[in-house]
């Protein structure tokens, strides 16, 4: 049994819990980029990170997703338990401070998610798209897809952009709407195909209804960086796998996942494509500066990470006490000793 320590021996500060609407008051694209770049430029073991786990009850599970943050001064966990009944879910988000053991917060993490996954694709797109003002084609106009093209904004110069959505309301609206936001010189294409050609940088966050392909390795030329993130589960399809076969790197932030876990890459196994040879982590491609050439295509697959919540609470939580943002729990839990 452990015993407790003492106030005088351990002195912590308050654990601080973030709500939703903190979250959003304390959403800063660029600060999300330049933690989350320099998470991915770090030395990260694989034991850091580890796999997933999910508990199944009958139409309702609970997923683990943990990671210790390579800056040192955290780690943490995300947990989401969902109803497929009620059809609801909840998000929470812990952080522990690795020298104390003590709890710095408690955080809702239904923003997390979206904030995490469109400022870790800026952080590739940034390392595989030429430096110049890049012509961008976003395919969905969705949550995700917002946040995507967001992201992208606050850290690169957009020249222009195209939107394809199959509803043509909600892509007039996507476009109405990021240009008031953003300001951007933004357009609705009538097709998928249209949105994409000519094109520098292709942000996807749209499966179809039926599961098949949105994007076709065809409309692909030369140079163009493309970003998938709605294929994360074996049954789920985003791109084809002419996709997989024009793409010179396949970059993935879980490769291990995006290989064997999601239904893009098994199509093209089933296909026989072999693209193991040309698989790279996030980590590797940043870190490492893996070289690409000019006219190479550089296909983004992500399935979302424990590393990119932690690292994106730890930033949230930086700017909540400097901006003095949150509520400071009266009660927390206190590490023993061991």
């Amino acid at each position: 049994m452990g015993t407790l320590n003492s106030a005088a021996a351990i002195a912590l500060p308050p654990t601080l819990f973030l709500t939703d609407a903190d979250v959003a008051r304390l959403t800063d694209w660029q600060a999300a980029f330049d933690a989350l770049r320099s998470a991915y430029a770090s030395p990260i073991a694989a034991a850091m990170v580890p796999p997933r786990s999910m508990a199944r009850g009958d139409g309702t599970w609970l997923r683990g997703l943990t990671a210790v943050s390579p800056s040192g001064r955290h780690m943490g966990c995300k947990l989401i338990s969902a109803s497929m009944k009620a059809r609801r879910a909840s998000y929470l988000v812990s952080l522990f401070e690795q020298e104390t053991m003590g709890l710095a917060a408690l955080i809702d993490g239904n923003r997390i998610t979206g904030i995490r996954t469109a400022a870790t694709a800026a952080v590739a797109v940034d390392a595989a798209a030429p430096r110049k003002p890049l012509s961008v084609a976003v395919i969905g106009s969705g949550f995700e897809a917002k946040g995507l093209l967001a992201a992208l904004a606050a850290v690169r110069d957009i020249a222009r952009v195209r939107i394809f959505s199959p509803t043509p309301a909600n892509r007039e609206k996507f476009a109405s709407t990021v240009c008031e936001e953003h300001g951007l010189d933004i357009e609705a294409a009538a097709s998928a195909s249209g949105a994409i050609e000519g094109t520098d940088v292709v942000l996807c966050a749209a499966r179809s209804r039926d599961e098949s392909p949105v994007i076709r390795g065809e409309w692909l030329t030369p140079g163009m960086t493309v970003v998938s993130i709605g294929s994360t589960l074996p049954e789920q399809r985003e791109v084809d796998e002419e996709t997989i076969v024009r793409a010179s790197l396949i970059v993935a932030d879980m490769p291990e996942e995006v290989a064997h876990d999601t239904g893009d890459m098994l199509a093209a196994t089933r296909a026989g494509v072999d693209f193991a040879g040309k698989l790279v982590s996030l980590a590797d491609f940043v870190g490492d500066g893996i070289a690409r050439k000019p006219e190479d295509i550089v296909l983004y697959k992500s399935v979302g990470s424990a590393l990119q919540d932690v690292i994106t609470a730890e930033m949230l939580l930086a700017r909540a006490r400097a901006l003095g943002i949150g509520t400071e729990m009266a009660h927390s839990i206190v590490p023993v000793a061991k």
